[in-house]
């Protein structure tokens, strides 16, 4: 059984200016998913081979992944991780961990040791330099995590360095405003799932009616939607953070009801000078 509403895969193709950025590195292709949430009911394998099978034919010369694999079983992480083998790009798959991926230790130890086992490179609080030297890769613990100290790793780079940074939150983007973040991909957010025709996602509209409408809604629907993220203008896509960038990916899966005027994502990002 799945959402009961859901879209066609949506391709959104960002260029994104970095300063500093080394010739060699200019018109690099990145591809990132996010929040798969492969439980049996939120994402389909049909869903997920058709993803995996248009990521592939965009020939990327990287792809990253921006957490939450699974929902709430971190046993599920195994037949995701096999079908998640069949990515391909120049430079290998590249994860970060999500909130719903870090259920203590043990839990986060078996997805990190599955992903790995399929051929990934696991960041959690790490740097990796698949392009060598010149533009690292850096992978945050969960913004909601004790382990998110990014100053440890941020303030260890040259400052002249460009780098990319794997936040599954967006809401992280405003702790890391002090240090150089040329380019922040996050998920988490699902979009907001059901997007009015204004454009705006649903549970903003309803944070805005908290004080207004019924008790339930209020202290349910309401809380339960602050409590997901506090910037809900960073919801999606492309934003800046003072002078740091950030994209945000709606993400594959989904919860109940599913998604209305809001596609699940591929996220085709091409490097360019600034």
């Amino acid at each position: 059984m799945y959402p009961l509403l859901t879209e066609a895969i949506a391709i959104e193709r960002v260029t994104i200016a970095i300063r500093d950025l080394a010739p060699h590195l200019q018109h690099r292709k990145i591809i990132q998913l996010s929040d798969l949430h492969y439980d049996g009911y939120s994402l389909s394998d049909r869903t997920l081979q058709d993803a995996i099978a248009q990521v592939n034919a965009e020939d990327p010369d990287l792809i990253l992944l921006t957490g939450d694999y699974v929902t709430r079983d971190p046993e599920l992480i195994h037949p995701l991780a096999q079908q998640l083998q069949a990515l391909h790009s120049r430079w290998g798959v590249i994860a970060s961990l999500g909130n719903h991926d870090n259920h203590g230790r043990p839990y986060r130890q078996m997805i990190i040791e599955a992903l790995q086992a399929a051929g990934l490179t696991v960041l959690w609080n790490a740097i990796a330099y698949p392009w060598g030297p010149d533009f690292p890769v850096i992978g945050l613990a969960d913004l909601w995590s004790s382990d998110f100290q990014p100053q440890t790793l941020l303030a260890s780079l040259p400052p002249n360095l460009p780098r990319l940074v794997l936040s599954h939150n967006p809401d992280s983007a405003a702790r890391l405003q002090p240090f150089r973040v040329d380019l922040q991909l996050s998920g988490h957010t699902h979009g907001g799932q059901i997007v009015l025709p204004t454009g705006e996602p649903l549970p903003e509209i309803l944070l805005r009616l908290r004080r207004v409408v019924t008790r339930w809604m209020s202290t349910t629907l309401g809380e339960e939607c602050d409590h997901v993220i506090q910037h809900w203008e960073w919801v999606q896509g492309h934003h800046y953070v003072g002078t740091n960038q950030l994209y945000v990916n709606r993400g594959l899966g989904s919860y109940f009801p599913g998604r209305f005027n809001c596609s699940p994502e591929i996220t085709v990002l091409t490097l360019n000078p600034a």
